[in-house]
């Protein structure tokens, strides 16, 4: 059996769990969220928390355990805390501005990009060099967050120049040497 497709989600105060067939919605204090289930893997709610379970013990089924129970939990904290990816701008020049709903980077390029978030999803630069992807879906925050990296992927020569998510490590490989 699953380690992580047994444990049990905690499903706190003020979240609405409903099981519909074929999916599970979840609805709390910052959104709602809907994810569809494979078939033969059912979700059981008891006592404030939900558990999920497989109908048989065929190999597909063993593979989707755990990836279900996660995007259940993951959807239970989405909508209560939400989640975020930072990133980082780094190089000379090399800035982020919002601009209404859009962010736009000056990374170096002719002209400035455009970045359009969607629609449950929110961009924030706290500083010139730096900006944070929030909404209370996982999948699409980190997809975002990527997409943003996408534009000026860092560089592994010079000195790292380029988007990296905050925390990341670049390593710099020397560069040719000219006689």
């Amino acid at each position: 059996m699953s380690r992580v497709g047994r444990r049990p989600i905690r499903i706190p105060n003020g979240v609405e769990f409903r099981i519909e067939p074929g999916a599970v919605s979840v609805r709390g204090p910052k959104g709602e969220l809907r994810q569809a289930l494979p078939e033969g893997i059912a979700v059981t709610v008891e006592d404030g928390t939900a558990s999920v379970s497989r109908r048989t013990d065929d190999r597909r089924l063993r593979a989707l355990h755990g990836l279900s129970r996660t995007l259940v939990a993951n959807m239970v904290d989405g909508v209560t805390q939400g989640f975020s990816k930072s990133l980082d701008l780094v190089g000379t020049g090399y800035r982020a501005a919002k601009s209404g709903r859009k962010v736009v980077l000056t990374v170096g390029y002719s002209h400035p990009v455009e970045v359009e978030p969607p629609v449950g999803v929110e961009l924030e630069v706290p500083a010139v060099n730096s900006i944070v992807v929030r909404g209370i879906d996982k999948q699409i925050v980190g997809q975002v967050a990527a997409n943003i990296r996408a534009v000026r992927k860092p560089s592994a020569y010079g000195e790292g120049k380029g988007i990296r998510y905050t925390g990341e490590r670049v390593r710099v490989k020397e560069g040719k040497t000219g006689k």
